[in-house]
């Protein structure tokens, strides 16, 4: 197979392609706008980019009918040999209507019509791509900042070496991530917010940690978990995914998950199998 790689950005309008296309550019990679999807495999049989660079291509529905060719595109790719990652972005249509409505900027679907509509056109667009994607990122609670370091942990090696794992913790009553690959439910954990010294306390802290850790069963259940995950690896690798999101839960993402959080994170960078986790904690600070 050929060496080259090709990173493929598309999502949904609004959830941050243009913040993502410059912090690939700051990464190194070569960073091409808008190319209509046709001309993908002539730009990839050029090898890399000026300097060496791999190249990073933005599609979005702002090219119209050139869109609807990417399918095309894509089977070319991997008929002549060439490897592409897909990243996905989104974010909730509450969050996407709020942006729009801050730049005061219609939805490229919208029409007449109300931005909701737009959404649910693009949407609709884009749902079979979005099961193919290898990396998805939901935006909806990122700001500028969080999401360029969100796309330095996963993309700032350029090609992506090993398996990175993102282990994010997150509450219930907030919703589940969309960019889930894998969710783990911590409910089952007795509550350290029902324990008034702990309540304003989350899982960082030593006290709420050992608290949540030393319940029965909950030191094994993460071993079990974490050798479930490596057990998972050499499949993904085999399989080409190179990105995966675990996403922990519990009621309201301040205690117990994010102290499992930080205790996978800890044991899968102690496995020597090929892979990099990192914790993030999407709700900690929202109460």
């Amino acid at each position: 197979m050929n060496s080259n790689e090709i990173l493929i950005l598309t999502g949904m309008s609004g959830a941050g392609r243009s913040t993502v296309a410059h912090a690939l550019e700051d990464l190194g990679w070569y960073v091409v706008d808008n190319l209509p999807p046709s001309l993908l495999p002539a730009l990839v049989s050029k090898g890399t980019g000026p300097d060496g660079k791999e190249y990073a291509v933005v599609v979005d529905v702002r090219g119209g009918r050139f869109f609807d060719e990417l399918k095309q595109a894509l089977e070319e790719l991997k008929k002549n040999g060439f490897h592409y990652r897909l990243v996905f972005l989104d974010a909730t249509d509450q969050a996407l209507v709020q942006r729009f409505e801050s730049t005061r900027r219609p939805h490229p679907l919208q029409g007449s019509d109300r931005i909701v509509d737009g959404i649910a056109r693009e949407r609709d667009k884009l749902d079979d791509l979005r099961a193919q994607c290898d990396v998805t990122i939901d935006t909806s609670n990122l700001n500028v900042h969080q999401l360029e370091k969100r796309i330095g942990e996963i993309f700032g090696g350029g090609k992506i070496q090993g398996v990175r794992i993102n282990v994010l913790s997150f509450g219930y009553k907030y919703g589940i991530p969309v960019d889930s690959d894998l969710v783990l439910d911590c409910r089952f954990i007795p509550n350290p917010h029902w324990i008034p010294e702990l309540r304003s306390l989350t899982g960082l802290t030593t006290q709420v940690s050992e608290k949540v850790l030393g319940n029965t069963g909950v030191e094994e259940f993460v071993r079990n978990y974490v050798a479930l995950v490596a057990s998972m690896i050499p499949g993904y690798m085999h399989e080409g995914k190179k990105y995966l999101t675990i996403s922990v839960g519990c009621t309201g993402g301040k205690h117990r998950s994010v102290a499992i959080t930080q205790e996978i994170s800890k044991q899968l960078n102690a496995l020597d199998i090929g892979l990099s986790a990192y914790p993030t904690h999407r709700d900690v600070g929202r109460e």
